[in-house]
């Protein structure tokens, strides 16, 4: 069996059903993550070698020594293949690719799946959907903005993961003093229409250009308003067969074949506007989701995204070919809440449709199962009404300090 060295690259705890697969493929797997990381239970016994990087502040390292590092690595090791397995560090491998000639995804076509200014831009060149937009670099483009699209507005930064510091804005004037109070950092936001609508998500496997696997869910619970207010976040998976899952559908497999992706797992969310009816784009990365919706998407489909990804690098670094199982057709629910205990009592949450319990200190997570989409919703709401009235535990929103 050929033996091929994956690098895999990781500032947060995740990825572990991806290295045990590599490594259960025959490869030799080398992680390269944060030092504060060092007690985590990895997969150890999938790891050859792990390499740490002291963190400069969450998830940032320093980059220069990140490449030196990597060249002192590459003196003693051929690598076949390096690996982001968080958002974070998506940049992060483009660098080391394009510096040391390593296939993969460059620097210009990371910037699609991880600078929200640049996806946008894309986006529009495309020919799809996406709320109006405007850089912020430019007073007159800003003002211009302002004046023409009618708050309100949501001020988002270029590179940040999730919903974290987004900020919904009510007025002009309310516009300027946030982007005077940025200084220096203004150039890393930009400035959104906000469409009230639905918000889903769509989780993706793609293979040679091709997407091979597709599984688009409905927040019930925008990410943006869980992070912002607290709360409960929900999401269920759509039948494959309804419309709005082959709307998704075709709109994933549009913006993945514009932003020229190869092939990975990828995370695509769109709106479905109120006023319209249309889907428009929202942002996409190319990883697997957080906030455990693998764990939905497997309830569901039976496809594990990791492992189905880390197939599909084996498949790639060795010239084999790649099918993925055709998915089974359940439905499926995810319930995640912030709470005031450190470990839940679960029993109160067990139903025929439980499928796992999350092991998240001080939250709940719960995932369901069911042929009845009734059912999933039933379960959901269900749950969402016990730790609302009794368990949740509502923390203020993280503020980025302003320079």
């Amino acid at each position: 069996m050929e033996k091929k060295t994956i690098v895999c690259i990781s500032c947060y705890y995740k990825g572990y059903d991806f290295m045990d697969e590599m490594k259960n493929l025959g490869n030799k797997v080398i992680l390269v993550t944060s030092e504060n990381l060092k007690e985590k239970n990895w997969p150890w016994h999938a790891i050859d070698e792990v390499f740490y990087m002291p963190e400069i502040k969450p998830s940032v390292w320093n980059l220069e020594h990140l490449i030196q590092g990597f060249s002192y690595l590459m003196q003693t090791r051929k690598v076949d293949a390096v690996v982001a397995l968080d958002d974070y560090d998506v940049e992060k491998a483009a660098l080391i690719r394009e510096t040391f000639r390593i296939p993969g995804m460059g620097q210009t076509t990371h910037r699609y799946f991880r600078d929200k200014l640049a996806m946008r831009q894309k986006a529009k060149d495309s020919g799809i959907n996406v709320p109006e937009f405007t850089a912020v670099f430019n007073n007159d483009e800003v003002n211009n903005f302002a004046d023409t699209v009618s708050p309100p507005w949501v001020l988002k930064p270029r590179s940040e993961a999730s919903a974290s510091g987004i900020k919904k804005i009510a007025s002009k004037e309310e516009l300027w003093e946030e982007l005077n109070n940025l200084g220096e950092e203004r150039h890393l936001f930009l400035l959104e229409s906000f469409k009230p609508g639905d918000v889903y998500h769509v989780d993706s496997l793609t293979f040679n250009k091709e997407t091979v696997f597709t599984s688009a869910s409905k927040y019930l619970a925008p990410p943006m308003q869980v992070s912002h207010e607290g709360g409960v976040f929900r999401t269920k998976t759509l039948g494959r067969y309804s419309d709005e899952f082959k709307a998704l559908e075709a709109a994933n497999i549009k913006v993945l074949s514009s932003f020229g992706l190869m092939h990975g797992a990828t995370h695509t969310e769109f709106i479905k506007s109120n006023e319209d009816g249309k889907y428009y784009f929202l942002e996409t990365s190319s990883r697997v989701g957080g906030a455990h919706i693998p764990d939905l998407v497997e309830a569901s489909s039976n496809i594990n995204i990791w492992r189905e990804w880390a197939r599909i690098e084996n498949a790639l670094l060795k010239g084999n070919h790649y099918e993925v199982s055709k998915p089974t057709g359940h439905y499926s629910g995810l319930i995640i809440a912030l709470i005031k205990e450190k470990d839940p009592d679960y029993r109160q949450f067990d139903t025929p449709e439980t499928v796992k319990f999350l092991p998240i200190e001080h939250h709940v997570g719960i995932v369901y199962k069911s042929n009845d989409p009734i059912v999933i919703q039933e379960r959901l709401d269900s749950a969402a009404e016990k730790i609302l009235a009794e368990m949740l535990n509502i923390l203020p929103p993280k503020s980025k300090p302003t320079s």
